[in-house]
């Protein structure tokens, strides 16, 4: 027997002492509300109780005799009127949008509808209760002690990741671990990552997730898991399944290995749309609790979704509820998981309000400012979606880093293209290379702000960016129409593998060169797990769906040198203060300030034409902080993207040779003397590091 209960906080909230399990769902215009109890397995319903108590729009109650592990689900009752935004069927049994943990996998039956298939005016009467996503009552996780570190803003280096795909090859990982949480934190995996320089795993997403009934009839799944319906509850697929072991249990395992390691870990979480897709989508959960309150629908047709996210409807963050519910599972990531922060997937939506428009103090921006807990979080927004002006990179608030796509682009354009119409000037390059101030130096943000990539899940890998002029996707099941066609790829001379030797050095010298711009740039780099060991997915530069050796990284073949080489970078950009300054450098040094010089190879500084020449590829920076004009240390940078070498006349001084990213034999980078002559002959497509142990008056 249900008693009153209280309205908060949301969800299943287990009692201490046994007082029971108190119960909360957020459905102002449901008419009545049923929580259903089931087995242990989730298939057997075993009791309905009406919830008798509704305060402000919030149906509770309270089940003394309930305790934890309790399988549950929703029905709500209500009127069934598409054109008005109304979808209640009490038929569906509906998922709690603040499970837990998720009892059950979506199997794409269209059971799962709440409209008679072809039909989408009707209501469907088909009971899918055996069949639907449940929730499980949680308890707390036991506190293991592990202090999160502190990583500064400057020394951040990001790693993205897929649980998965990470270890599901891995020879070191137990057979029965590989691609699961407890898998991934294996000493392996984490020695690697912490070989590499990387100090904090950014994870795509690992919220419960539910396949589109397309790709399921296709014997596929949404891999990349941008197809949430459970935000608060870890994805099943991923937990090992050990005795005595939850999903919960094994990720806050993941995490506090990473806290020991020192290493933060974020999570790709996407509050943007859910798996209920279009109108003709199932009703899984939000759509049957209240459609018009957590969707934006249509102005024009209510009966419609707005669709601002690409796959089929986008949530409403103009209601509170919805802000609710995403500060409530950021909230529970943190405190109860242990994550230290998160990537937002198309995080404008986030910031639209009644009307649509982004704004960056919209009410989930402000309620993250002013929170204690999230506000102390990793807040990254990838800053585009395809809503109206969904194009915003450099809009988010102080405090917020941002995916920086035009670095990406401009890097690619410079090192694969130059002198080509699809080529960029040194000017581009110089702007991106000291953290793209145009779009992120405002309103007190830092150069940290900007997430500079050369490769992200989206789209080629780095092998494969040197590799393939053109996607090759048709294992998508879409006719090779998905993914970006627009790459700024550039093949080396052979499209696909290759044997020939001159097309090979010809990569590896291109992938040296762009994992060196990446880490040696100011911002806060960001890796694309494999890129280090030279994985390829065969051209596929949109593989969400392949939950194969697409995407598996083969640990059997992995480039060791490549690897080696990353982890030089990183002890590099550590070294090098200057190349990771956390102030923006000023254009025109006043005494005594940080100053920073931008030369033509032949020693002269830049003039205005030599910026913007698309034709010329070549130029020297020196960074030269305030303290070297007295005591010691400035860094130079020589870049060389042209087809031929190219001959540098070196400031003043003796330098030191510490990266030459055309060098295979990584002897050849251990602070090797640079010449004492004044100039230096740089390869092509190469980029040098060197350093000065004394003053240019010395």
């Amino acid at each position: 027997m249900l008693n009153e209960g209280h309205p908060y906080p949301l969800g299943a909230t287990l009692l201490p002492d046994g007082g029971g399990v108190n119960f909360a769902l957020a459905a102002p215009t449901a008419e009545a509300v049923e929580l259903c109890l089931f087995d242990a397995t989730g298939r057997s319903e075993q009791q309905r109780l009406r919830l008798g108590h509704c305060t402000d729009g919030v149906w509770h109650g309270l089940l003394p005799s309930a305790r934890e592990g309790l399988v549950y689900g929703w029905r709500v009752h209500g009127p069934w009127s598409p054109h008005e935004g109304l979808r209640f069927n009490a038929a569906k049994l509906l998922l709690d949008p603040h499970a837990r943990e998720v009892v059950g996998v979506y199997g794409g039956q269209d059971i799962f509808m709440g409209h008679v298939p072809g039909q989408p005016q009707l209501r469907d009467a088909r009971d899918n209760g055996a069949l639907a996503l449940k929730a499980r009552v949680c308890g707390p996780l036991p506190d293991a002690g592990v202090p999160r570190p502190r990583v500064a803003a400057a020394d951040r280096v990001l790693y993205e990741a897929h649980v998965r795909s990470q270890t599901r090859l891995h020879p070191d990982v137990p057979e029965a671990l590989r691609g699961s949480y407890a898998g991934l934190a294996q000493p392996a995996v984490l020695d690697h990552l912490q070989r590499l320089g990387v100090t904090t795993l950014s994870l795509m997403p690992v919220q419960h997730r539910a396949d589109e009934d397309r790709l399921q009839k296709l014997g596929l799944a949404n891999h990349w898991g941008y197809s949430p319906i459970g935000w608060m509850a870890p994805e099943a697929r991923y937990w090992s399944g050990r005795p005595g072991s939850s999903p919960r249990s094994e990720f806050r395992a993941l995490a506090d290995a990473l806290h020991a390691r020192g290493m933060e870990l974020v999570i790709d979480v996407v509050f943007n749309h859910s798996a209920e897709t279009d109108e003709l989508g199932p009703t899984l959960s939000l759509r049957g609790i209240d459609s018009a309150l957590y969707y934006r629908l249509r102005a024009d047709d209510a009966s419609l979704y707005e669709n601002w996210s690409g796959c089929g409807n986008c949530l409403d963050f103009s209601q509170p509820r919805v802000v609710q519910l995403a500060m409530d599972s950021l909230r529970a990531w943190v405190t109860e998981l242990g994550v230290d922060g998160f990537r937002f997937d198309l995080a404008p939506v986030l910031g639209r309000g009644a009307g649509g428009g982004f704004d960056a103090r919209a009410p989930f921006f402000a309620a993250c400012a002013q929170d204690p807990v999230l506000s102390q979080a990793l807040l990254i927004a990838e800053p585009w979606d395809i809503g109206p002006g969904g194009y915003q990179l450099g809009a988010f608030a102080p405090g917020w880093l941002e995916w920086n796509d035009r670095f990406r682009d401009t890097q690619r354009a410079f090192w694969l293209h130059a002198g080509s119409a699809e080529g960029t000037t040194r000017g581009a390059l110089a702007h991106r290379l000291l953290a793209s101030s145009a779009e992120f130096r405002h309103d007190a943000r830092a150069p940290t702000a900007s997430v500079n990539f050369i490769c992200a899940h989206d789209g080629f890998t780095l092998a494969d960016l040197l590799s393939h002029d053109r996607r090759h996707n048709e294992a998508n099941g879409e006719q090779g129409r998905d993914g970006h066609s627009h790459n700024l790829s550039a093949n080396q001379g052979v499209e696909g593998p290759t044997d020939d030797p001159a097309v090979q050095a010809r990569r590896r010298t291109k992938a040296r060169a762009l994992l060196a711009a990446l880490m040696l740039s100011q911002g806060t780099p960001m890796l694309l797990a494999g890129d280090e060991l030279g994985h390829s997915q065969g051209g596929n530069n949109n593989a969400y769906c392949q939950d194969n050796a697409t995407t598996w990284l083969d640990w059997a073949r992995a480039d060791e040198s490549l690897a080696a080489y990353v982890g030089r970078l990183a002890a590099l950009r550590r070294a090098a203060a200057p190349l990771r300054h956390s102030r923006w450098w000023s254009a025109t040094a006043a005494p005594g300030e940080d100053a920073v010089h931008w030369l033509q190879p032949g020693g002269g500084p830049l003039t205005p034409a030599d910026w913007e020449d698309p034709l010329q590829g070549a130029m020297a920076v020196l960074f030269e902080p305030a303290s070297a004009r007295t005591a010691a240390q400035r860094w130079l940078l020589l870049i060389n993207a042209g087809a031929t070498a190219c001959r540098f006349v070196l400031p003043p001084g003796a330098w030191d040779l510490h990266l030459a990213s055309d060098a295979m034999d990584g002897d050849a980078m251990q602070q090797a003397p640079a010449p004492r002559a004044t100039d230096l002959q740089v390869p092509a497509s190469s980029l040098w590091l060197l350093s000065s142990s004394r003053t240019a008056a010395a």
